[in-house]
């Protein structure tokens, strides 16, 4: 696992507002757990497992973190 990659697409997906609420919802994870444990394994395996669900916002955010796609599904 690219632990950093995986760190900046979570952060990719917390500063949009509409992902990451949707990001919350599904996971059951809330602003303060997010916060104490941005870095752990499962967390990050949550937001590449979120972003693999949904081409556009997969698509969207590795273009924010200029890598390819294959490349930030490979990071989790």
């Amino acid at each position: 696992m690219d632990d950093a990659l995986a760190l900046r697409a979570l952060a990719a997906v917390i500063s949009d507002s509409v992902l990451r609420d949707r990001f919350m919802a599904l996971t059951g994870y809330d602003s303060t757990t997010l916060r104490a444990r941005a870095g752990e394994r499962d967390v990050l395996q949550a937001v590449i497992a979120f972003l693999g669900q949904n081409e556009a916002d997969l698509l969207r955010i590795s273009g924010q973190l200029d890598v390819k796609p294959a490349l930030l599904m490979a990071a989790g």
